[in-house]
């Protein structure tokens, strides 16, 4: 198979693409440089930027859990509840960030560690969509605030500005969030500040990928376009 057409077809980029960066030199093909005639064979080792694409990546795990309340976010096995224990998957993985106890909703976990850094760092600011319920009626105030950023005088931050709306389903107290921080208990918090209680929080929503159908407490395996659409500027799928 030509290169071109073996790179594409992993979900990294177009044929297009894949020429620009194999005649900018970035393509290794079992550690040689790569020319556009290279071909590829089953069970060779293409690399893009030194990391590697296609069917070897495929080693690595990638699944959603539909985290239920009461699993701690913990790589700790002598925890209680801790979430590898949970999964009980056959391979090493760990969470990519987390949700605290008393949360609910969409979290990842991995093989790979190359990736974590790139989802979590919040300056390439990717979205988490919750839907959070509070113990009161919600006000104008309270939206516009949580909006601008909310000073959190125990963590001494300011919260960057955020999408929020109420909720369709049931508009006095439950809202929609979505951030593109995760600081420590951080809707919590910031509900705390005006004076409300969360008595529900559901993360629905990680960058392209929701929780769909994923009931409480179960997993799957990310489809090759969900793990794309998480990092569409990256091979090391």
């Amino acid at each position: 198979m030509r290169l071109n057409k073996y790179i594409s077809g992993t979900g990294a980029c177009s044929r297009r693409e894949a020429d620009a960066w194999i005649e900018a030199g970035r393509v290794r093909v079992n550690g040689a440089v790569a020319t556009l005639g290279t071909q590829v064979n089953d069970g060779d080792e293409v690399k893009v930027d030194g990391r590697i694409v296609g069917a070897r990546a495929q080693q690595h795990v990638y699944i959603a859990l539909n985290k239920p309340v009461g699993i701690t976010c913990t790589t700790e096995r002598h925890v209680p509840g801790n979430i590898i224990d949970f999964v009980g998957h056959r391979e090493r993985i760990f969470p990519i960030g987390r949700l605290d106890k008393e949360s609910e909703g969409l979290i990842l976990l991995t093989s790979n560690g190359d990736i974590v850094n790139e989802i979590l760092r919040v300056e390439n600011h990717h979205e988490k969509e919750y839907l959070v319920t509070v113990d009161r009626d919600i006000t104008g105030a309270f939206l516009a605030g949580m909006a601008r950023g909310v000073r959190l005088p125990e963590l001494n931050v300011t919260t960057k500005p955020c999408r929020i709306e109420r909720a369709p389903q049931r508009p006095d107290r439950v809202f929609r969030i979505v951030l593109t921080q995760g600081l420590n208990r951080q809707i919590r918090r910031m509900c705390a500040v005006f004076g409300y209680d969360v008595r529900r929080l559901q993360r629905v929503r990680i960058i392209n990928l929701t929780l769909g159908g994923l009931k409480v407490g179960k997993w799957r395996d990310l489809t090759a376009a969900e793990r794309h659409g998480l990092l569409p500027q990256r091979t090391q799928w």
